[in-house]
């Protein structure tokens, strides 16, 4: 299909990286809790592969967490629900328009894209033209012999460069939020992971 690639805006909901996959890959924006289950199972099988120095807690824990609706899903998700789904993932980083290719060792023959702004992971699709319906989307697109997607990556690099003129992303390092539960305001990222971490406090607002 020709046509543009455009944004999908999933909603912010702390599960945004599970529902922005479930639209790429099934065209499901409430993917969330089934492929959450998908996650634990693939790490409980495999306490060797997914052992606490590879996931930052233990197996047990780690499972735990990611059924927890609240908690957000990043790189490790998204190597596990490649695999899952035998399809690469490219994660776009709007901040630096990186790209991060979760799969890419697997010689899968089909890759999916996300976008991604330093908090929040939306989809990327391919529309016939723009502002048609969601149905006419296509998002699994056929990697080639030379391993890219073709023209879609340059689309979607477009994209990317025009949301990052557009300062539409998040600078975690340096953003200021604050904590929803004690009011405290806290900058960057490492900030309100601390103040997480001795409070137990997981609900932060970003204000400027």
């Amino acid at each position: 299909m020709e046509g543009i690639i455009v944004r999908r805006v999933i909603p912010s909901d702390n599960s945004c990286l599970f529902n922005a996959v479930g639209y790429v890959m099934d065209h499901d924006k409430n993917k969330a809790s089934e492929l959450r289950q998908v996650i634990a199972a693939t790490v409980v099988s495999d306490p060797e592969k997914y052992s606490e120095a590879f996931l930052g807690k233990t197996n047990e824990e780690y499972c735990e967490w990611i059924l927890n609706p609240e908690k957000w899903g990043g790189a490790i998700e998204l190597s596990i629900l490649a695999e899952f789904y035998g399809r690469e993932i490219a994660a776009y980083d709007i901040q630096t328009t990186r790209c991060d290719l979760y799969g890419q060792d697997k010689n899968f023959e089909e890759r999916v894209m996300l976008i991604y702004d330093g908090l929040h992971y939306d989809a990327l699709a391919m529309s016939p033209f723009e502002g048609a319906p969601e149905e006419f989307d296509q998002t699994i697109f056929a990697v080639q012999s030379d391993r890219t997607v073709g023209s879609v990556e340059r689309l979607a690099l477009n994209l990317v460069k025009d949301q990052q003129g557009k300062r539409s992303y998040t600078d975690t390092s340096n953003f200021t939020l604050r904590c929803g539960a004690c009011q405290i305001g806290l900058i960057g990222q490492k900030e309100a992971v601390e103040h997480a971490k001795a409070t137990g406090h997981v609900n932060f607002q970003e204000y400027s």
